[in-house]
């Protein structure tokens, strides 16, 4: 028999160069793409999957990994299938939360906002942007829902893959886009002895709409 492991005794020290206040810029998007920037230059795995969190209609949380596709000043943009289980909780509640684990660099940003549909015409231009066999992709699965065996879907795949043998596949009415607007943005820096950096970002009434930024303990 296979010994266990002691998973209390797994633990890692953080060593990295901690985060100041004054190294901070005055607006979350802008510090998210410093951030984001060096997490692709020192080539991380797949720097832009994030942790989409949602509520169904039990209160119970739900969390899946999704891929961050554009972000700006609106906020942070994924697509997916409006039918799967993340779009029927964003549609009953669109408070949403999102995290980008980005341990080989001991950090995470922490976001908290509302999620809404992207037009069809940004979905559009994403849709067609993708490799012809994502596109398919897009027409096979009934996202969240159960199936039998894998067999079924590699024959919807067969089947979707010759009715749009030409190369052109239309955007389904079914898939698109969301942006979460952020109402709140955490920057996590861990440090020794688990004495973590974080800082978050809010929008305050206060300050004329502008964003607030609190030292959290770790």
């Amino acid at each position: 028999m296979t010994q266990s492991i002691d998973v209390s005794a797994l633990r890692k020290d953080y060593s990295e160069k901690g985060l100041h206040r004054k190294d901070l810029l005055p607006d979350p998007i802008d510090q998210f793409r410093v951030w984001f920037d060096q997490a692709v230059k020192v080539q991380l795995p797949e720097p832009n999957a994030m942790v989409l969190s949602t509520v169904d209609a039990e209160n119970c949380p739900d969390s899946r990994t999704v891929l961050l596709k554009a972000y700006d000043r609106k906020g942070f943009v994924f697509f997916t299938n409006y039918e799967s289980n993340k779009a029927h909780q964003i549609a009953s509640n669109s408070n949403v939360s999102l995290c980008f684990p980005w341990f080989p660099v001991e950090r995470q940003v922490i976001i908290r906002g509302t999620a809404s549909k992207v037009s069809t015409a940004q979905s559009l231009k994403y849709f067609l942007s993708r490799p012809f066999g994502n596109r398919i992709g897009a027409w096979v699965s009934t996202q969240s829902k159960v199936i039998s065996s894998r067999s079924l879907l590699e024959a919807k795949l067969r089947e979707m893959e010759q009715k749009f043998s030409n190369g052109e596949v239309p955007l389904p009415s079914f898939w698109g886009g969301y942006v979460v607007e952020p109402v709140s943005v955490e920057f996590w820096q861990g440090g020794h002895n688990r004495l973590h950096d974080r800082f978050r970002y809010r929008k305050s009434d206060t300050l004329g709409g502008s964003w607030q930024i609190d030292r959290l303990a770790p």
